[in-house]
C-alpha cells in the first residue's frame, strides 16, 4: 500500500503546530497503525529528519497509551485502540489525517504526544480504598453479588486512554471519571468511602478544566472498551447521594 499522511507536527508545548504531509510506501495491510508510523519514522531518520513523536507502550490494547485522532475519529475508524487498528481498514492511495487528542486539559507535549496526567490526578483524588484489606485471599473473602461484580468488571475495563475526552465536543472527562467511581463504589470493599470518593474525584475533574457533559454520546461511541453511556447517569446518582449525605 502507498499512503499519503497528513500529520500534526509541533516541536514543543509552546511552539506553533501545523500539519505536515508525508508519503509512505510498502505498507502491508497486516501492519498495525503504529507499525505504519514506525515505518514513516524509519524513513524520516534515514533522511536526517526529526521522527514523529507518538505515545505507545504495550501495543496490545491494554495500557491506553496510544492516543491518536485518525481522520477525525479517536483511535480511528474501528472500535479498538490505535495499536490494534490495522492498515487493512484503509485503502491504497488513501490520505490519512493523524492528530493528537484535542482538549484543553490534554496539552500537547510534542507532535502527537499529549499530557494526560490530569487523569492521574483524578484517580489520586479518590480512586482507591484506604482501609487495609489484607492479602489477596483475605481481600477477596467478602462475597460480592454477581450483578455488582459484573458491573465492577465492566467499569474496570476503562484503560484511561482519553478517547472519550477527545471525542466529546466539550472535552468532558465524565465517562472516564464515572468508570473509575462506579468500579469501586459497587464493591463492598469500596462502599465505606463512596461518598468522599465521588465528591473528591468530581471536584478534581472540574479543577482540571475538563468541559461539562451534555450526554451527546460521542464519548461512549469512541470508547474502545465499550464503557456504556449510562455509567454517567449512575455516577450522577452517586454524586447527588453523596452531597445529601455529607451535607
Amino acid at each position: 500500500m502507498k499512503l499519503n499522511l497528513r500529520v500534526w507536527r509541533q516541536k514543543n508545548a509552546g511552539a506553533e503546530g501545523a500539519m505536515a504531509t508525508y508519503e509512505v510506501d510498502g505498507i502491508s495491510p497486516d501492519m498495525s497503525f503504529l507499525e505504519m508510523l514506525d515505518t514513516l519514522n524509519e524513513d524520516l531518520i534515514l533522511r536526517g529528519e526529526d521522527p514523529v513523536a507518538f505515545d505507545h507502550d504495550c501495543r496490545e490494547g491494554i495500557c491506553g497509551a496510544c492516543s491518536l485522532v485518525i481522520d477525525g475519529d479517536a483511535h480511528g475508524p474501528e472500535r479498538t485502540t490505535t495499536c490494534q487498528l490495522h492498515m487493512r481498514s484503509f485503502h491504497d492511495g488513501d490520505t490519512i489525517d493523524v492528530e493528537p487528542w484535542r482538549a484543553s486539559a490534554f496539552p500537547v507535549v510534542k507532535d502527537l504526544v499529549v499530557d494526560r496526567s490530569a487523569f492521574d490526578r483524578i484517580i489520586q483524588a479518590g480512586g482507591y480504598v484506604s482501609a487495609p484489606t489484607g492479602s489477596a485471599p483475605e481481600a477477596h473473602a467478602t462475597p460480592v453479588p454477581k450483578a455488582d461484580a459484573d458491573s465492577a468488571f465492566e467499569h474496570a475495563e476503562c484503560i484511561g486512554c482519553g478517547a472519550c475526552v477527545a471525542a466529546c465536543p466539550n472535552g468532558s472527562a465524565m465517562l472516564f471519571t464515572s468508570a473509575k467511581i462506579n468500579h469501586l463504589n459497587v464493591l463492598p470493599q469500596g462502599a465505606p468511602e463512596r461518598e468522599t470518593r465521588v465528591l473528591d474525584m468530581v471536584a478534581q475533574m472540574d479543577a482540571e478544566g475538563f468541559g461539562g457533559c451534555t450526554l451527546t454520546g460521542e464519548c461512549a461511541t469512541a470508547c474502545p472498551k465499550g464503557i456504556p453511556l449510562p455509567s454517567i447517569a449512575a455516577m450522577n446518582k452517586e454524586w447527588l447521594r453523596a452531597r445529601r449525605k455529607v451535607r
